[in-house]
Protein backbone atom coordinates (compact mmCIF):
# COMPACT_ATOMS: atom_id res chain seq x y z
CA UNK A 1 0.00 0.00 0.00
CA UNK A 2 2.69 2.47 0.73
CA UNK A 3 4.60 1.71 -3.03
CA UNK A 4 0.87 2.64 -3.70
CA UNK A 5 0.52 5.81 -2.21
CA UNK A 6 3.76 7.50 -2.84
CA UNK A 7 3.13 6.62 -6.89
CA UNK A 8 -0.07 8.41 -6.52
CA UNK A 9 1.72 11.50 -4.60
CA UNK A 10 4.07 11.80 -7.09
CA UNK A 11 1.83 11.67 -9.69
CA UNK A 12 -0.33 14.35 -8.26
CA UNK A 13 2.93 16.03 -7.45
CA UNK A 14 3.81 16.20 -10.98
CA UNK A 15 0.49 16.94 -12.20
CA UNK A 16 0.94 20.04 -10.41
CA UNK A 17 -1.68 19.35 -7.71
CA UNK A 18 -1.84 21.98 -4.82
CA UNK A 19 -1.87 20.15 -1.72
CA UNK A 20 -4.74 21.51 -0.03
CA UNK A 21 -6.34 19.97 -3.48
CA UNK A 22 -4.63 16.53 -2.71
CA UNK A 23 -5.78 16.65 0.59
CA UNK A 24 -9.70 17.59 -0.23
CA UNK A 25 -9.37 14.41 -2.75
CA UNK A 26 -8.01 12.34 -0.39
CA UNK A 27 -11.05 13.58 2.16
CA UNK A 28 -13.67 12.87 0.12
CA UNK A 29 -12.41 9.59 -1.60
CA UNK A 30 -12.19 7.95 2.45
CA UNK A 31 -15.15 9.07 3.53
CA UNK A 32 -17.06 7.90 0.90
CA UNK A 33 -15.31 4.54 1.25
CA UNK A 34 -16.10 4.20 4.68
CA UNK A 35 -19.71 5.40 4.06
CA UNK A 36 -20.29 2.86 1.38
CA UNK A 37 -18.93 0.28 3.79
CA UNK A 38 -22.06 1.54 6.57
CA UNK A 39 -24.33 2.10 3.69
CA UNK A 40 -24.87 4.88 3.73
CA UNK A 41 -25.08 5.56 7.69
CA UNK A 42 -23.66 8.58 9.23
CA UNK A 43 -23.82 7.69 12.72
CA UNK A 44 -21.49 4.41 11.93
CA UNK A 45 -19.26 6.46 9.41
CA UNK A 46 -18.90 8.81 11.77
CA UNK A 47 -17.91 6.41 14.49
CA UNK A 48 -15.92 4.56 12.26
CA UNK A 49 -13.77 7.98 11.06
CA UNK A 50 -13.48 9.16 14.74
CA UNK A 51 -15.41 11.63 14.64
CA UNK A 52 -19.35 13.04 15.95
CA UNK A 53 -21.57 12.63 12.99
CA UNK A 54 -22.04 16.75 13.40
CA UNK A 55 -18.56 16.96 12.39
CA UNK A 56 -19.18 14.24 9.72
CA UNK A 57 -22.39 16.24 8.31
CA UNK A 58 -20.05 19.56 8.34
CA UNK A 59 -16.92 17.67 6.67
CA UNK A 60 -19.46 16.28 3.61
CA UNK A 61 -20.72 20.09 3.17
CA UNK A 62 -17.52 21.52 3.36
CA UNK A 63 -16.46 18.90 0.66
CA UNK A 64 -19.60 19.43 -1.73
CA UNK A 65 -20.67 15.82 -1.24
CA UNK A 66 -24.36 15.72 -1.57
CA UNK A 67 -25.64 13.31 1.27
CA UNK A 68 -29.14 12.34 -0.66
CA UNK A 69 -27.22 11.39 -3.66
CA UNK A 70 -24.78 9.13 -1.52
CA UNK A 71 -28.11 7.48 0.40
CA UNK A 72 -29.49 6.84 -3.23
CA UNK A 73 -26.83 5.31 -4.35
CA UNK A 74 -26.59 2.82 -1.81
CA UNK A 75 -30.05 1.60 -1.97
CA UNK A 76 -31.33 -1.32 -3.58
CA UNK A 77 -32.54 -0.63 -6.85
CA UNK A 78 -36.55 -0.76 -7.12
CA UNK A 79 -37.94 -3.98 -7.87
CA UNK A 80 -38.04 -3.76 -11.52
CA UNK A 81 -34.54 -2.99 -12.10
CA UNK A 82 -33.36 -5.99 -9.51
CA UNK A 83 -32.71 -9.38 -11.73
CA UNK A 84 -35.72 -11.80 -11.47
CA UNK A 85 -34.71 -14.05 -8.30
CA UNK A 86 -37.04 -16.53 -10.19
CA UNK A 87 -35.16 -16.77 -13.05
CA UNK A 88 -31.45 -17.08 -10.65
CA UNK A 89 -32.79 -19.82 -8.63
CA UNK A 90 -34.15 -21.73 -11.40
CA UNK A 91 -30.43 -21.19 -13.25
CA UNK A 92 -28.59 -22.38 -9.89
CA UNK A 93 -31.12 -25.40 -9.72
CA UNK A 94 -30.46 -26.72 -13.17
CA UNK A 95 -26.77 -27.10 -12.12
Amino acid sequence: MKREMDGLVTQMHGAGIPYAEAVRQFKKRYILEVLAHHKGNQCKAAEELGMHRNTLSRTLAELDMNTAMIRNGMRRPVASERPDRLRIQNVANAR
